[in-house]
């Protein structure tokens, strides 16, 4: 049997309202290496987003290589990484000889050979036991060639046509390797994409990845032979399709306080024994429903390391959850959203008042009276750090009057010119390094 843990969307390095997390990214980390071991996993796939930013500080880049040095020792025999779309190709690669010593194989970026993403992994007897197409974020340029006038249906259907190829063609050569192996080895296909029909939520800080309606692709661009995809980006656990084995794995922290309350999530992937014999065939290249390897899925939950939540209403609901929260010594982050009717000029002071001595922080306050607004202002101060690239354009659309009408195409081309920049960025790190 062999035994496959999925994870993803780490971002280490990330902040919330301006904390560091580095705690909560330890613990986390120490969990799941417990949880290895506990489980006695063979393979760890991270499929993407391992850190937060293209050039992640110390002590996020310390966590992960200690990471690594502690599974290395334990009873996983393989852990394989991909970059994901905050990842930089050439800081996740350049320690890649050194970690493949480890058994710790990283595919950062795509290559003109598709073979350098089809990794087949050896169990304890040196012998093939799972077979994985580890597909990075693809970059738009990776994929699509730009040619002079094409309009933006142009671009998607590139886009689109250039996904699927890769894939297929990353997919046939790993059943190809299958089918020479002899036997019904499992093939696992890693990507890190937004498929259609997944499901986000507010302030999770996931990007649009293409610009256009590509953001999210089909289902349908995964070839028929994978016995298991795992997919990172979104951040909600799910499956793709009510697919049991095609699923995202989730970030295991909330990145925001829009996943408050969320239950996160680990992957646990079983293949029972898959001894059958493949004959070497024309025929066989293709394996039959009867003997391709079953996979057994199971989630297992992650513990809270640091209790978010989001209170929303008018004064008296909001202290009283407060007061709940202060009264069992709970070690929370509050995001505070009054919608009360009655203007509150001390809504602060009175806030403060309450959680004081506790353990209870109110982390962002957001106060949607809008003369409360106005007339009280310093209850509701907003910061960049507060908002997103996307939301600091959009201001700005507005507060240059520009009409609804024109604002679409205008944030679709900021939209390219914002993937290109992040792409040149990518670029200047690999010359560096």
């Amino acid at each position: 049997m062999t035994k496959i843990l999925h994870t993803s969307d780490w971002h280490l390095g990330r902040t919330l309202c301006g904390r560091k997390r580095h705690a909560e990214f330890e613990a986390f980390l120490g969990w799941l290496d417990e949880t290895i071991q506990s489980e006695r996993v063979d393979v760890l796939l991270v499929a993407g987003d391992v850190f937060d930013t293209t050039m992640p500080g110390n002590t996020a880049q310390t966590l992960y290589y200690r990471f690594l040095c502690r599974v290395a020792a334990s009873c996983c025999r393989h852990v394989v990484v991909i970059a994901g779309n905050h990842d930089s190709p050439a800081f996740l690669n350049a320690p890649s000889e050194l970690l493949k010593a480890l058994n710790v194989h990283i595919v950062s970026s795509i290559t003109e050979d598709p073979e350098d993403e089809v990794l087949i992994l050896h169990d304890a007897m040196n012998k093939p036991e799972l077979i994985v197409c580890a597909v990075p974020y693809l970059r738009d340029r990776d994929i699509r060639v730009v040619d002079a006038g094409e309009g933006v249906e142009d671009k998607e259907r590139k886009l689109l046509s250039g996904i699927r190829r890769h894939y297929v063609a990353v997919c046939e050569l790993a059943e190809k390797k299958r089918v020479e192996s002899g036997s019904a080895v499992p093939v696992v296909v890693m990507g890190h994409l937004f498929a259609a029909g997944g499901e986000t939520v507010e302030g999770d800080g996931v990007r649009e990845l293409y610009v256009g309606s590509l953001a999210h692709v089909s289902a349908g661009i995964f070839p028929d032979n994978l016995d298991y995809l795992a997919l990172g980006h979104l951040h909600v656990p799910q499956q793709i399709g009510r697919s049991q084995v095609m699923r995202y794995s989730g970030s295991p922290l909330p990145m925001g306080f829009g996943e408050a309350g969320q239950q996160k999530s680990v992957v646990i992937v079983e293949f029972e024994q898959f001894n059958t014999a493949v004959p070497a065939s024309a025929e066989s290249s293709v394996l039959s429903e009867i003997s391709r390897p079953q996979a057994v899925v199971r989630l297992i939950s992650i513990p809270v390391f640091q209790q978010l939540e989001r209170i929303k209403g008018d004064l008296p609901s909001i202290l009283n959850r407060i007061y709940a929260l202060v009264s069992r010594g709970a070690r929370v982050w509050l995001e505070i959203i009054y919608e009360g009717e009655t203007v509150q000029g001390d809504l602060r002071a009175c806030l403060d008042d309450a959680i004081a001595g506790s353990k209870v922080e109110i982390l962002r306050m957001r106060n949607n009276r809008i003369i409360d607004r106005a007339l009280n202002s310093a209850d509701d101060i907003e910061t960049l750090g507060d908002l997103d690239i996307d939301d600091v354009f959009e201001r700005c659309l507005a507060a240059h009057e520009i009409p609804d009408a024109q604002q679409p195409e205008l944030i679709r081309a900021y939209h390219e010119i914002v993937l290109s920049l992040s792409e040149n960025e990518l670029d200047t790190d690999l010359q560096k390094i």
